[in-house]
């Protein structure tokens, strides 16, 4: 009986240790809340630690977690930060039960990675530590505190004596005080923070964009083929796809917004703020984006109106020529609030594309997920070396003397797009009945355009597709064939030939390092019409 309550004994003491850890934990993310509404929202050690982790996680990872998870890979990654570290709070909680200091170093080690972490960040000063470093002292000092009842708590009904001044009931109500307090403190951070980025919203609210001086024409009536299932041929902006390594969207606020140019060849340095670049002469293009993400087929690529200025009016009235002039500088570096770099051919955004630095977005400033205030847009190349979101610095160099965020991470330096082909509708493992099907989706090559798209069923011969009208050579088109099904499995196959002539490739390859190639297929099973047996 005496081993038997020894145990009990035993397993309580594991049990409540590992609440204690627990609920500083909690404390400790509380008070780093109410600290990073005083610092910045990136600073909290969730988000810095999120942002490290992405840094360091190898390419193939992250393309599985972006073709898995899409956009919520990053909710994942946050859910998962905050699993480690209520096991490590679990694990000081128990530790600390049985050699306090011991415990209580754990707790505030934490913090510490947390802080590593924060000024790891590529736009990280001193006070990014902070929030982290609250978090852990905080933890500490909770731990310290909980423990310390939990080993002087009697059992209830004992009579008090000595240094056990609660019963575990008081320890329990301790604790409920603990978690409401720290619940208290982090409403009260995150509303400090919603606080601070009201500036940013009130001025996102408040801009109101100017009618461009070159507007683009109409979308032509054909564009957008009358099929069900084929995607939109402008896409919502609530439906644009977002592929960037952004934890917390940055909320830039445009009246303290400001822009530098500089760099080699540069003879007039830049520098300028939203209202500054409104003034100027605004163009209005219809282009698709595309992620180098994307596989064979994928969801991310989008076609939007955007709305700004000519990048590479901007360039010269800097100084800047391009190296076919003989400028020294053939890449163009652009710099996020948050950080990120991304590196384009200074020749490509000379060359007479309508590349941009975008303030709208299908008519209205450019949402905060999609780079509010300013972005890079550049027709023709894939995001990851073009279109640069919150915007905050373009400096001129060499592709051999720097590499920017992705380069690093065994992407190609340049990253013209592919010619692409995907199939919308019918959908993977459809059943549709014999007899004509619509088989359609959309075609893209931006700055080639797409000239012929070709359909062909379980391999048998190439099929023309009806296309949609051209709204110019830097958005998709839309296409649609018309198949007579016959009951039973079959796989459909899709590919383009853009403007140039070059027919899209059927070797698949994947997307690391400069955008994946191949046909896409889609594999249905027809179902008999009315009166046929299966």
């Amino acid at each position: 009986m005496t081993r038997v309550k020894a145990d009990l004994g035993r397993r309580r003491r594991i049990l409540g240790g590992a609440v204690c850890g627990l609920v500083a934990a909690f404390a400790g993310l509380a008070l780093a809340e109410l600290a990073a509404a005083a610092v910045r929202p990136e600073a909290s050690p969730v988000t810095a630690v999120g942002g490290a982790v992405v840094d360091l996680t190898p390419v193939g990872v992250k393309e599985w977690a972006v073709q898995e998870f899409g956009t919520a890979d990053k909710l994942l990654l946050a859910l998962g930060i905050i699993v480690v570290l209520g096991a490590v709070a679990a694990l000081a909680g128990v530790l600390a039960v049985r050699h306090l200091p011991a415990g209580i170093a754990l707790a505030g080690c934490f913090g510490l990675v947390g802080a590593v972490a924060a000024l790891s960040r590529p736009d990280a000063t001193w006070r990014d530590a902070l929030p982290s470093l609250a978090a852990g002292l905080g933890a500490a000092g909770v731990l310290y505190l909980l423990v310390s009842a939990l080993t002087r708590a009697r059992p209830v009904g004992a009579p008090p004596g000595g240094a056990r001044s609660m019963d575990r009931r008081g320890f329990g109500r301790l604790v409920a005080a603990t978690l409401a307090a720290s619940a208290g403190i982090g409403y009260a951070g995150r509303r400090l923070g919603a606080y601070g980025s009201a500036g940013a919203t009130a001025s996102r609210a408040d801009l109101v964009l100017p009618k461009p001086a070159v507007p683009a024409p109409p979308v032509p009536p054909g564009a957008q083929l009358r099929v069900p299932g084929i995607s939109r041929f402008i896409t919502p902006n609530r439906d644009f796809y977002r592929v960037d390594t952004a934890l917390v969207v940055p909320r830039v606020d445009a009246d303290t917004w400001r822009l530098r140019i500089h760099g080699e060849g540069v003879t007039t340095p830049l520098e300028f703020g939203l209202s500054e670049l409104l003034a100027r002469p605004l163009v209005e293009h219809d282009i698709t984006l595309a992620c180098v993400s994307n596989e064979v087929g994928g969801p991310y690529v989008g076609n939007a109106r955007w709305l700004g200025a000519r990048l590479a009016d901007l360039l010269r009235e800097a100084g800047v020529r391009p190296p076919s002039q003989g400028g020294p500088a053939d890449q163009l570096v652009a710099r996020s609030v948050d950080g990120m770099t991304l590196g384009t051919p200074v020749e490509t955004v000379m060359d007479g594309r309508d590349a941009l630095l975008a303030v709208g977005m299908n008519g209205e400033p450019l949402p905060f997920a999609h780079g509010f205030p300013v972005r890079m847009v550049v027709p023709g190349l894939y995001g990851y070396v073009s279109a640069c979101k919150w915007l905050s610095e373009l400096r001129l160099t060499t592709f051999a003397a720097y590499d920017a965020y992705w380069v690093r991470r065994s992407w190609a330096p340049q990253g013209p797009v592919k010619t692409e082909s995907r199939i919308d509708t019918p959908r993977p493992s459809a059943e549709p009945q014999e007899g004509p099907v619509a088989v359609a989706g959309v075609a893209w090559a931006q700055h080639r355009g797409i000239s012929r798209v070709e359909v062909r069923v379980d391999g048998g011969p190439w099929q023309e597709a009806r296309l949609g009208a051209a709204d110019g050579n830097d958005t998709w088109r839309q296409w649609v064939w018309v198949w007579e099904a016959t009951p039973g499995g079959h796989t459909l196959e899709v590919r383009a030939t853009d403007g140039t002539g070059a027919v899209q490739t059927g070797v698949r390859t994947g997307t690391v390092p400069d955008g994946a190639t191949g046909w896409h297929s889609v594999t249905v099973r027809v179902r008999p019409g009315p009166g046929r047996k299966a």
